[in-house]
């Protein structure tokens, strides 16, 4: 695969976590009540913790959008993704749907991350 289709692939793969992301980030901010439902039956008390949690993932999604800034985005919305998926392991959510989602961003992410950085790709060279 060249170089070129690797970019384009992994700026894609970025993309849809990025626009996952900053949906998510949008409907926590404005505290939609799907969100305040959904926070309850995970244990997350009330609004203000929808906001505070949309303002850390907005963060973090910007982050890792800007290229300079794209790997330290990329671990602080791992951590971001590991709190979500420890959040549903606690609750007993269904294993597929629910607490592995983060993990599939996860892999979204960090796929995408590697195919559009050199500098990762040269830092972790995938062995034959």
């Amino acid at each position: 695969m060249t170089n070129v289709v690797q970019y384009r692939i992994g700026w894609a793969m970025s993309g849809l976590v990025v626009a996952f992301m900053l949906m998510d980030a949008t409907m926590k901010l404005m505290v939609l009540p799907i969100v305040v439902e959904t926070g309850a039956q995970l244990g997350l008390a009330g609004g203000d913790m929808a906001r505070d949690l949309g303002i850390i993932l907005l963060a973090c999604t910007i982050l890792y959008a800007v290229p300079r800034t794209a790997v330290l985005g990329a671990i602080l919305l791992t951590g971001y993704l590991g709190g979500a998926v420890a959040t549903h392991v606690r609750v007993g959510s269904p294993l597929f749907s629910h607490v592995l989602f983060g993990v599939y961003l996860g892999v979204l992410l960090w796929g995408g991350l590697y195919l559009r950085d050199t500098r990762l790709r040269e830092l972790l060279p995938l062995r034959a």
